[in-house]
């Protein structure tokens, strides 16, 4: 399957990832992906990187090698509040793209199912929350429907993670539910790689292979085109400074 874009990719700032943001850039536009966004963990992930790097990341050039590149976290779930680890002042003023998912060793300490459903609900309904990164994780098991439903009604995507096939064991039975419950409800996926390495950048295969046998059309799978991730960003950029004009 081509897809347009990457929006999940870790670098040697994320202390676990193994390659510069100009290699991923470049492994990116030989791939002939026309957008790339920079997801390095949020603060509490062990060997996260400094709030500094966040702020700094207005250094970073919108265009390299005629790739796009947006400036982003993956960010960790931390309660059933809809708290996530990053500031909302970084959140806001520093950040293009916004993913939130559940890691091991960040402060999370929901215990069942319903804990789980409950916190990824909350982060879905964070206004400043993009895309629920690696919900299939079997490590944080949740009510597939129920998340699917909350996705749907906050316009938010829901990630089909390539690499939890490869580095999260078990994971291929959640992910099969939340791409059959995303064709049932028409919710909006999006296909990422996690990389963690330039050369897996763009990498779709076993992702993009779940997507096609559950049925998910072209139209619900956000990455499959610049123009609709543009849309989508500016659709909840202009629905938080809404509420914003509220309070």
């Amino acid at each position: 399957m081509i897809l347009e874009a990457d929006l999940h990719v870790h670098t040697v700032a994320s202390n676990h990832g193994y390659s510069t943001i100009k290699e991923n850039v470049t492994i990116a536009a030989e791939k002939g992906l026309k957008m790339l966004a920079i997801t390095d963990h949020g603060l509490n992930m062990p060997g996260a990187p400094h709030y500094y790097y966040f702020t700094n990341l207005i250094s970073l050039p919108r265009q390299m090698e005629g790739v796009r590149v947006l400036r982003g976290v993956e960010a960790n779930i931390l309660d059933t509040q809809g708290s996530i680890d990053m500031p909302e002042g970084i959140l806001a003023d520093y950040l293009d793209i916004v993913l939130a998912g559940f890691h091991d060793l960040t402060g999370y300490t929901g215990s069942s199912i319903a804990d789980n459903t409950r916190a990824m609900i909350a982060a879905i309904e964070n206004p400043y929350v993009h895309i629920i990164s690696h919900p299939g994780n079997p490590k944080f098991p949740v009510f597939v429907e129920d998340v699917v439903l909350a996705a749907k009604q906050h316009h938010k995507a829901l990630e089909l993670n390539n690499s939890s096939f490869v580095v999260r064991p078990g994971s291929q039975t959640l992910c099969s539910q939340f791409a059959r419950m995303a064709k049932k409800h028409n919710a909006l996926v999006c296909i990422n790689s996690d990389a963690h390495i330039c050369y897996n950048v763009g990498e779709n295969e076993k992702a993009a292979d779940l997507a096609v046998s559950a049925g998910i059309r072209k139209a619900q799978i956000l990455n499959a085109s610049v123009y609709r991730i543009n849309e989508f960003l500016a659709y909840h950029k202009q629905r938080i400074q809404g509420l914003k004009r509220v309070q």
